[in-house]
């Protein structure tokens, strides 16, 4: 079972210096390789940056009402992490490895975590990948929403420390970790007083070490023991690595000539060649013909043609063997068959496919989508299936069917109409009690069930939702709208997004704001995930229950409780 991992140090305004100095290795860190290199994903990159100024302009934005004591809590370093088992699980114990799938997503829900908890309060935030297992130090300068800096208001007492684990811990468990036991007095020491037991012990004899000093030695012995096995480990991994690469490259040698022989087949025979085995003879005198069986046969290239009487235009060997031997098809390719084997009657099968697929191509359109036929009879049907099944408004599902976006086919299915971002009908999603799926002929791939909401005078789309669904798009509209009592004040699109495969990155890519609102289970995590790194600027939104639609349903709910509670009230009041 692996853990969120969450712990606080307060630092003083002299502690802030000593500890920049730990997490950016400018001092020795006995357990730290220097080969690899930190990622700091939250602050300055610039070198000269120094924590110390970054904390006092934090804390100098506002002026303070009081005087801060030099004892006073300046900054507070979280240290965030998770247990081995969650970042390798197949080989805990080796230390410094890690899935780099889990590390993504683990970094991932952890920067959002600390970008909606403390927002510009953290000032810097670092990825440790140098020891065991990879962790995070985080920056926190605690002014309140005033601006003044008040440690208390947010950590004094464990019921503080408590809410600040479970906050860490309620996005965490969305990834699979658990939490730790309430309450545990399990002691985390400080690293550096660790390596100053062993450091302070190391040159003594057993007689003279104290209890403490002992212990440092036997743990500094079997990190060593510990070490000498992850290399035995690692040079086993090499060498299983080198064999995996060399039948890989045995792999790819057998694909390089699998691909050369399927490049030949896409060869058609050479015409010349055919003529030959046909019995006509090459005449230079005659323009380079090919003379024989009564025919006069220019050659050139992959095409043929012919004064002859009943010999046309033609392109490729079949078109020659059938014409000059007057075959049938079947004639032809067993012709080809016996005078060049299977393997070049094929050749001549498939570049004949080929020409005629390019023939086709160049002169039949491609079939345009045809909507499902509307049947206004069945509208009343579908309105109540969405407005009470889930829980959409009434006006707002009137609204998009009068606007075309939604209506009801013969079957009595809701109709999602797929467009373009060019507003272009491509496709259909059908949602009904008996049935949903895309309708025939949908592309999904360049069109998508999407609108916009925005102040009027609005048209440049400033920020889009992408939700799990279609469904899911309304209610994550709806919910908006519900909490703070009007459309948005940016033009925002609404886009159900079914597979990122489909994501349509030329446009998102320059709209400012991307908000990825996937279901909360493991599928809308992946989704999310994947639509990330296409847009490294998403940023992820989860609904409360699994999907924005029992977000909307639970808040119906609450509504119609508390109205009914009001209502019995306001009945009591009547009869006294």
């Amino acid at each position: 079972m692996a853990y969120a991992i969450a712990r606080l140090k307060k630092l003083k305004q002299k502690d802030i210096g000593s500890s920049a100095s730990h997490t950016s290795r400018e001092r020795e860190t006995p357990n730290a390789d220097l080969s690899i290199e930190n990622i700091r994903f939250i602050g300055s990159d610039d070198p000269e940056s120094r924590l110390e100024d970054l904390v006092m302009a934090k804390i100098n934005e506002v002026e303070q009402h009081r005087k801060i004591r030099t004892d006073g809590v300046y900054c507070v370093e979280m240290l965030l992490s998770a247990s081995p088992s969650y970042f390798r699980a197949s080989c805990p114990t080796l230390a410094g490895y890690y899935e780099q799938n889990k590390l993504d997503v683990w970094l991932e829900a952890t920067h959002q975590w600390l970008s909606e908890e403390y927002g510009s309060r953290i000032v810097r935030a670092e990825l440790h990948l140098d020891e065991a297992t990879p962790h995070i130090h985080a920056y926190f300068v605690p002014v309140d929403d005033l601006g003044q800096l008040r440690c208390n208001h947010f950590f004094d007492g464990r019921q503080k420390i408590q809410a600040f684990q479970d906050s860490y811990y309620q996005t965490m468990r969305l990834i699979g970790l658990e939490r730790g036991l309430k309450g545990s007095r399990a002691k985390h020491e400080d690293i550096k007083d660790f390596y100053r037991i062993v450091e302070t012990g190391r040159n003594l004899e057993v007689s003279e070490l104290n209890l403490e000093q002992i212990k440092a030695k036997a743990a500094d012995r079997d990190r060593a023991a510990r070490q000498k096995q992850q290399m035995e480990a690692t040079a086993r991994e090499l060498a299983q690595a080198n064999e995996l690469l060399q039948q890989r490259l045995a792999q790819l040698e057998k694909e390089k000539k699998e691909l050369a022989k399927q490049t030949q087949q896409l060869r058609d025979l050479a015409l010349e060649d055919v003529a030959w085995e046909l019995g006509l003879d090459f005449e230079p005198s005659q323009f380079n013909s090919w003379v024989g069986h009564g025919h006069i046969i220019d050659i050139n290239g992959d095409k043929f043609q012919s004064t002859s009487p009943g010999v046309e235009k033609g392109g490729g060997a079949i078109d020659l063997v059938i014409q000059v031997n007057n075959y049938n098809l079947r004639q032809g390719l067993a012709w080809l068959n016996d005078r060049f084997g299977e393997s070049g009657a094929e050749r001549a099968a498939i570049a004949a496919v080929l020409k005629q697929t390019a023939d086709i191509l160049q002169t039949e359109p491609a079939p345009k989508f045809v909507p499902p036929v509307e049947d206004k009879s069945k509208w009343l049907a579908v309105h109540d299936y969405l407005t009470h099944l889930w829980g959409l408004p009434s006006n707002f599902v009137h609204g998009f069917h009068q606007s075309g976006l939604i209506y009801a086919d013969k079957e009595q299915n809701a109709v999602f109409v797929m467009r373009d971002l060019n507003h272009q009908v491509k496709g259909a999603y059908l949602q009904g009690s008996e049935f949903k799926g895309l309708a025939i002929g949908s592309d999904r791939t360049k069109s998508w069930f999407h609108f916009q909401l925005g102040e009027r005078g609005t048209n440049k789309v400033e920020k889009a939702v992408l939700c799990s669904s279609t469904i899911d798009a309304f209610s994550k509209a709806m919910l908006e709208y519900s909490a703070t009592g009007s459309i948005p004040k940016q033009r925002t699109l609404y886009m159900a997004l079914a597979d990122p495969k489909s994501t349509p990155v030329e446009r998102l890519e320059h709209i400012s704001q991307i908000k990825t609102a996937f279901n909360s289970d493991e599928f809308g995590e992946a989704t999310a995930l994947a639509v990330k790194k296409l847009l490294p600027h998403a940023r992820r939104s989860r609904p409360k229950a699994l999907s924005w639609n029992q977000d909307l349903l639970l808040e119906k709910s609450l509504q119609q409780q508390q109205q009914q509670q009001q209502q019995r009230k306001s009945e009591a009041d009547l009869s006294l």
